[in-house]
């Protein structure tokens, strides 16, 4: 596989607490419960229909919401980092011939600013999607444009929706630890990598650079 593609939030952004920000701004408005980090954590084995309900958020008002919460992540885009080993871990992929390919529901204006932000120079194409479940759309276009085998290409994400995206399509998934969703959500879904540490996709990827230089190494998991 030569292509990488990445989500965005929660897989490199460390963009929780800007989101439960914006979440909280807008709850009155829009009649739902807003949360406190404790939540986040105390869901994350719930898919979003199962949160949206106990928030009793409105999830037919989606449309209308989203782009607000974009609007206050570009706000606050100073309050947002990358995950520690992030950047080190997209250089190292670059410098061994992958390409590395963004996919979020984010705006593409927000992830471009983070990534000059965070002086990430690496990224070779953002991809966005309208639709929050809409990402195989855009990962089967993607795919056709580029004539690729799903073998040659993997995503690498957080949250089970996109594993469901990937399914679809047939593209191999990379499943980290570090975002929204849980373990017990995503195995039913079955991803093929399973990692805890961005140190742990270079291992997965790039065993030899690993077995060189042992004491980088971490076990990680294939499902």
């Amino acid at each position: 596989m030569r292509y990488i593609i990445f989500d965005f939030d929660g897989t490199l952004a460390d963009s929780s607490t800007v989101f439960m920000d914006a979440w909280n701004t807008y709850a009155e408005t829009f009649k739902y419960y807003p949360v406190k980090s404790e939540d986040i954590i105390a869901t994350r084995n719930l898919n979003l229909h199962q949160r949206a309900k106990l928030f009793n958020f409105p999830m037919h008002k989606l449309p209308i919401i989203l782009p607000k919460i974009y609007s206050y992540f570009k706000n606050h885009i100073l309050e947002v980092k990358v995950f520690e080993g992030i950047k080190e871990m997209l250089d190292i992929l670059s410098q061994n011939g992958y390409k590395i390919i963004i996919l979020s529901s984010n705006a593409q204006e927000n992830i471009e600013m983070l990534l000059k932000q965070e002086q990430i120079h690496t990224v070779s194409q953002v991809l966005t999607s309208s639709k929050l479940f809409g990402k195989d759309a855009v990962l089967k276009k993607f795919i056709n444009k580029h004539q690729l085998i799903p073998e040659n290409v993997l995503y690498v994400g957080d949250e089970v929706r996109d594993i469901i995206a990937c399914n679809k399509v047939g593209l191999p998934f990379m499943w980290v630890s570090w975002g929204l969703d849980g373990l017990d959500l995503v195995e039913k879904e079955k991803p093929k990598y399973v990692v805890h540490t961005p140190q742990g996709i270079i291992s997965t990827l790039l065993p030899q650079l690993i077995s060189s230089n042992p004491s980088n190494g971490e076990k990680e998991n294939m499902i």
